[in-house]
């Protein structure tokens, strides 16, 4: 099932080039009160949407999916979680190019480990990316992202894929420089997700997918989940060995080689096989004080 996220926040089934409007399927979600959960409550009741979904599905209103504006298909995921240097030739492209280093030394990921995002940053395919600092090297980076629908912490490899309950795709952005990877990668609109989640029942082949990406029609990156260093299970044990995955999180796998530089009014397109492809502009952000 391709479940997205659209407009004024509805929720949509997306089938072939249209969704169809089944926001009424979020009304079994249990309601919160303050404090409001850690967990994004839509993947933490996902099975029970779903079932509501087949349910008003077939009369729910069908909407052409052109011109929807596409929203992060995850509301509130209350940690992004990434891998570095996932993928043995990018680890080789950014050891060899200064203007990707800056000097710092890039370690493979099994001494390094993962980072995380701001969640802030997250937006759907549709938001576009925001360049804070255009006067620096602003990166694409493209990556198959994971949605936490089971609580874990501690998560043995054997285990790990029933923790997850979704896939989508990712672009990490960053800015290059010599600050931490979570500072330069936090910017607002840095973590785009989408162009909406697939769930596993639909997806069976995560650990063999392909995906690439271009910049005005160039090509950039291409490349497959199989030459991930830290494999899919390995990601989710290594992760949960330091905190508790919830519903919703979302984990970054790491990007291919063939990162580079976007810039005002370049549009990136991405596309990952058996999930769908965004479109993502990129426009200067304003500098306003708020």
């Amino acid at each position: 099932m391709k479940i997205c996220r659209f407009d004024d926040n509805r929720l949509g089934l997306v089938e072939g080039d249209e969704v169809r409007d089944v926001t009424a399927a979020q009304e079994v979600l249990p309601s919160h009160c303050y404090p409001l959960p850690t967990f994004d409550p839509l993947m933490a009741n996902l099975p029970r949407v779903i079932e509501e979904i087949h349910r008003i599905g077939p009369s729910a209103q069908i909407l052409p999916l052109a011109g929807r504006r596409l929203l992060a298909p995850v509301a509130n995921p209350g940690k992004v979680v990434a891998a570095p240097v996932n993928y043995r030739k990018h680890l080789e492209e950014a050891r060899g190019d200064v203007s990707i280093h800056f000097d710092n030394q890039i370690r493979e990921i099994q001494q390094i480990g993962l980072f995380l995002k701001a969640s802030s940053s997250v937006v759907g395919a549709s938001h576009g990316v925001e360049v804070q600092h255009p006067e620096g090297r602003n990166d694409h980076e493209a990556e198959l992202v994971l949605v936490i629908g089971k609580p874990g912490r501690n998560i043995p490899r054997e285990r790990a894929w029933d923790h997850i309950a979704a896939y989508t795709g990712g672009l990490d952005m960053t800015v290059r420089g010599p600050q931490e990877r979570s500072m330069r990668k936090s910017i607002d609109s840095y973590t785009v997700v989408g162009p909406w989640m697939v769930t596993t029942d639909e997806l069976r082949n995560p650990d063999e997918l392909d995906f690439w990406l271009t910049v005005n029609g160039q090509p950039r990156q291409r490349a497959n989940t199989r030459d991930l260093v830290l494999d899919i299970p390995t990601l989710i044990a290594t992760a949960s060995s330091y905190y508790t995955l919830h519903p919703g999180d979302l984990l970054f796998t790491g990007t291919p080689e063939g990162v580079g530089p976007v810039r005002e009014g370049d549009v990136i397109e991405v596309e990952f096989g058996d999930i769908g492809r965004m479109f993502v502009d990129v426009r200067n952000a304003q500098r306003s004080y708020a």
